[in-house]
């Protein structure tokens, strides 16, 4: 068992903890489904954090700076899907902003954008 403040990996033997209890079996976050792409960061004055699991506090330390879903899975080497529902439960808790990608179809200037590609296909 590791020690408080060492890694809870082992880079031969893999993960010491399972996924699934990183989220007590659960596979969905605090009402929120994020995209791996959504930017989160932490909120500049946050409420007091109540939950234990170390994760929480380092995703808040890594989130002083905006990080894509992608990057703090990556930084903290946990599965995207275990990632998603511990940035989630501190979005619901209300310790991170986040904000979502841009959606094809949402902006003024897709149909320019789309147009553009299609011209330099074209002169390949």
């Amino acid at each position: 068992m590791p020690r408080f403040g060492e890694p809870w990996f082992d880079d031969q033997a893999g993960p010491l903890v399972r996924p699934y209890t990183v989220t007590r079996g659960r596979t969905l976050g605090a009402g929120r489904e994020l995209d791996m792409l959504t930017v989160v960061m932490t909120k500049s004055s946050p409420t007091p954090l109540r939950r234990p699991e170390p994760e929480y506090p380092e995703i808040l330390r890594l989130c002083t700076t905006p990080q894509s879903v992608a990057e703090v899975s990556a930084i903290l080497r946990l599965p995207l899907a275990v990632t998603k529902i511990l940035v989630a439960d501190l979005i619901g808790d209300g310790h991170l902003n986040f904000r979502a990608p841009d959606r094809p179809g949402a902006g003024t200037h897709d149909l320019t954008t789309l147009r553009a590609v299609l011209d330099g296909i074209r002169k390949l």
